[in-house]
């Protein structure tokens, strides 16, 4: 958290028939901002009643759509968190993050020896997107979409009154989010990506 690091990691079941393997896994690597998500230590003080309830986003915040133009290397990543070693071994050749995260964290003290920053369309002028793209071992702009269906987002303050009529306000919740994120990034072939087929 030192670095303000969010993780993402998405499994993508194969299609053996197409010659594709088991499945395939990326990680996706971008700037947590500070007002994200509740701080651990204020959730550990809120119990939850009924935890085994299936819960519903109070609020569903709005798609973001990331471009991630630059790799990660997975031996190096441990410097800029320590969780990229266990949430990202699926995924070593395939993490991804921002060059504006990669200044902000480069700005911080990390080694830029770890990222690698990916070919753009300036720099291949016939890159397309992988889902116009008809040859599969060329290669493309991959998207990905994935959507976080239930996360505590902010606390929420009650207010009390007490024997004097004096109002005070206190942290006695969570309120939940959910929000979609899909991520742009460039792969060697399509055969990568081929969930991002029109069909």
């Amino acid at each position: 958290f030192c670095q303000e690091v969010k993780i993402f990691r998405a499994l993508i079941l194969g299609e053996l028939e197409r010659g594709q393997s088991q499945f395939q896994a990326l990680c996706f690597i971008t700037r947590l901002h500070r007002n994200e998500i509740i701080p651990s230590e204020s959730m550990a003080k809120l119990r939850q009643k009924n935890p085994r309830t299936v819960r519903q986003a109070e609020e569903v915040r709005g798609l973001e759509h990331l471009s991630m133009d630059v790799a990660v290397n997975f031996s190096k990543g441990a410097q800029l968190s320590s969780h990229i070693h266990n949430v990202c071994a699926e995924a070593k050749e395939a993490i991804y993050t921002r060059e504006e995260d990669v200044k902000f964290w480069l700005e911080k003290g990390v080694d830029g020896s770890m990222f690698e920053v990916l070919p753009q369309t300036s720099d291949l002028p016939d890159l397309q997107r992988c889902k116009l793209r008809a040859d599969r071992w060329k290669p493309c702009i991959c998207s990905y979409s994935l959507s976080i269906e239930w996360y505590p987002c902010m606390l929420k303050y009650c207010k009390s009154r007490d024997a004097g009529g004096k109002v005070s306000s206190y942290k006695c919740g969570i309120r939940s989010c959910q929000k979609g994120y899909t991520f742009d990034y460039y792969v060697p072939q399509k055969q990568l990506c081929l969930w991002d087929e029109d069909t």
